[in-house]
């Protein structure tokens, strides 16, 4: 097989890893209703087990580097991606509710582990093709995601129990990945030397870190709340509270379509700053406005502003030098993932106390965080 040929499959199956990551995404989201019917969570409880999943993301952290730079990325995504897929084929599965913290941690490690492995694919893909390709990749996270909220809507409209559809999908999904880690990168090139497996966040890192941080915060408050608050707070049937988590997926996933052509044109800081503006525009008359149809309609404009800010900063992350692209990616995501430790107990405790849809109005202050810091973004074409 031909360099640019082996390249062309390792594209293609990298493109499937995020749309399987996003499938179960998707899927999760769409059924945190069932889980807290399944076990009677409230709001607290829901925030204490997606606190578990972001535990189990964090702990990957530190190690993901080194795991990733002693098997390589294509292991590490297969081996992670059946971690997280029997995690999520038990989830309504367990016997007592105190057994769905540590499966809320399993998921998110195998998920942390298996996002930092296929951004360190893609981000090598990138510079070995010479050409832009990351957002791309993540649209097909998006993709995916729409698939799994979508999956769901259908199957809730069949009457398909929740635990049967979480081990449906989740079999689909380990099949799917299992054959996909096959045509990726066997290896990657070696690291320079000197290069850490892990860097503790400081300087330009810290500051992409802390705004990938604010990204990911408004991604979770999505991902986690928005099927809720369709369902909970405008009272609609679940098979169309799902239509929430499609409609923010679908959106973003077309906007991370065009996101390399935009990024080639535009630049990144203004990406950014513009995206994040229409984000919390949206999410505001969503809140303000209260009916079913303008909350889809104003999560797909939510889904176009925050689409390219996650592609944008990884990127951005890979480019510090010293550290491998694996330790970049894990060492501005470790402040990253705090965004979802931070996020679920914070909108669970608003809720709690208030309302859901007043929790909500974190996403509007992760996204002028965004806004206020867009500027410090490092330039990617410093003649624009």
């Amino acid at each position: 097989m031909t360099f640019p040929e082996s390249l062309a499959r390792a594209r293609w199956a990298t493109r499937a890893q995020f749309m399987h990551l996003g499938i179960i995404a998707g899927l999760f989201g769409a059924h945190v209703p069932s889980m807290a019917a399944r076990y009677a969570l409230d709001e607290q409880r829901i925030a204490v087990a997606l606190l578990a999943s972001t535990a189990g993301s964090v702990s990957m952290l530190l190690l993901a580097g080194r795991i990733i730079g002693r098997t390589g990325a294509q292991r590490t995504t297969m081996f992670a991606g059946w971690i997280f897929c029997l995690a999520m084929a038990l989830l309504l599965r367990l016997p007592s509710v105190w057994l769905v913290y540590p499966v809320m941690f399993a998921i998110g490690a195998g998920e942390s582990l298996y996002d930092i492995a296929i951004n360190a694919e893609g981000s090598m893909l990138e510079v070995m093709g010479g050409r832009a390709v990351l957002s791309g990749f993540h649209a097909m996270f998006s993709v995916g995601a729409m698939l799994g909220a979508g999956a769901a809507a259908v199957m809730f409209k069949m009457a398909v129990a929740p635990a049967v559809q979480l081990l449906a999908v989740a079999a689909v999904v380990a099949v799917g990945l299992t054959f996909a880690s096959r045509r990726m990168l066997p290896m990657h090139p070696p690291a320079e030397a000197g290069d850490a497996h892990f860097a503790w966040p400081r300087g330009l890192l810290l500051m992409i870190g802390l705004l990938i941080l604010s990204g990911m915060m408004a991604e979770g408050v999505m991902y986690n709340w928005s099927v809720l608050y369709v369902r909970q707070e405008l009272g609609a049937l679940p098979e169309r509270a799902a239509l929430a988590y499609v409609s923010f997926s679908g959106a973003t996933a077309l906007m991370r379509f065009a996101g390399d052509w935009i990024r080639a044109r535009v630049a990144e800081r203004t990406i950014v700053m513009v995206g994040a503006m229409v984000a919390s525009v949206a999410m505001a008359l969503v809140l303000l406005v209260r009916h079913e149809v303008a909350a889809l309609i104003g999560f797909a404009f939510v889904g176009m502003g925050l689409a390219t800010v996650v592609p944008i900063l990884y990127n951005a992350s890979t480019k510090v030098p010293g550290v491998s692209r694996a330790a970049a990616i894990a060492s501005a995501s470790s402040i990253g993932y705090v965004g979802f430790m931070i996020g679920p107990p914070l909108v669970g405790a608003i809720a709690h106390a208030s309302s859901l849809s007043w929790a909500l109005c974190t996403l509007i202050g992760a996204s002028l965080v965004l806004m206020a810091g867009a500027s410090r973004i490092p330039l990617a074409h410093p003649n624009r």
